[in-house]
């Protein structure tokens, strides 16, 4: 008898109770018979009826769900915390405003099965929509990538959703910096590019909702509240081999990286930055760019 194809969903929220209903249904929606799906829940200090939700959930019985609760720790340390417990052949993480199209995960296994023993992979990538099935992104230029490359060479600049190989993403981790709470996922993606690659797929497989109070509506007060983390992340794009990234992509990276050194009040700017265009950037931009972040840091913490 053929071993049933397993997905683990990982989901941190934070008073999300309505919205968990909608990517709990998405997830009834996908069941199948040969499909087995788990789902790890990590709650990270909900004040709504999150709890009780999920125990509606359980009481139907229809997918293995495991709820945990954890004191206002960041969606980060909840992923870190879950990405152990999964037992799938393959790990999504989807935030509680997201959900599932009605065959995502039948795409998924088959394209699964095509790269299963092909160690080169990490993750499969797949198209994500907003709820008016618009692309959040833009189509695939090849097939096989990786994360930096896709983003900084092949212009996209919208958002993806990826399907982790389950030994391989059990390698890596979130690194959170001083008592931080969130780091842009793309730091760890960058990480898993230096020895595997992505393989993209022009397939929709999840639907995004935006937030008023989500991370990226509040982009400044993430910047503010974590700076050490978004500073090695720039730091280390600056490290890389910057070789077919356009002007705009370096300077957006500049810019951002005197930014957080700015903020974090380091010394040596040019210290083990590569590259000598990287290096001459850094030095016309870094007063001004020292000049603004004060200002715009100030006037925003003032308010």
């Amino acid at each position: 008898m053929e071993k049933k194809f397993k997905i683990s969903i990982l989901t941190p929220t934070y008073n999300r109770a309505e919205l968990l209903k909608r990517l709990y249904s998405s997830l009834v929606k996908n069941c199948k018979e040969n499909l087995e799906i788990e789902w790890l829940i990590m709650d990270d200090g909900s004040k709504d009826e999150t709890k009780i939700v999920v125990e509606n959930f359980l009481k139907e019985d229809f997918i293995k769900i495991k709820y945990q609760y954890q004191e206002n720790q960041g969606k980060m340390a909840a992923i870190n915390h879950l990405v152990p417990q999964a037992t799938g052949d393959v790990i999504i993480e989807c935030d509680s405003d997201d959900y599932f199209t009605e065959n995502a995960f039948e795409i998924v296994e088959s394209e699964y099965k095509k790269v299963k023993d092909k160690e080169k992979f990490y993750a499969l990538c797949f198209l994500k929509y907003d709820q008016n099935f618009q692309n959040l992104g833009k189509e695939f230029p090849k097939s096989e990538t990786t994360m930096f490359d896709l983003y900084f060479k092949e212009g996209e600049d919208g958002e993806k959703a990826l399907v982790f190989f389950t030994p391989i993403r059990k390698k890596y981790h979130y690194e959170l910096e001083k008592n931080e709470r969130f780091i842009t996922e793309a730091r760890m993606f960058h990480k898993m590019d230096e020895d595997y690659q992505i393989l993209c797929v022009n397939k929709p497989i999840m639907i995004c909702e935006y937030q008023k109070d989500g991370y990226t509506k509040n982009i400044l007060k993430q910047f503010r509240e974590n700076p050490n983390g978004y500073y090695f992340y720039f730091k280390e794009i600056l490290q890389k081999n910057m070789k077919g990234v356009s002007f705009q992509k370096r300077l957006y990276t500049i810019k951002h990286y005197i930014l957080f050194y700015t903020l974090t009040k380091r010394k040596g700017i040019l210290k083990e930055i590569y590259g000598l265009w990287n290096k001459i950037l850094i030095v016309l931009l870094y007063l001004p760019g020292k000049i603004v972040t004060k200002i715009k840091f100030s006037r925003k913490k003032s308010e």
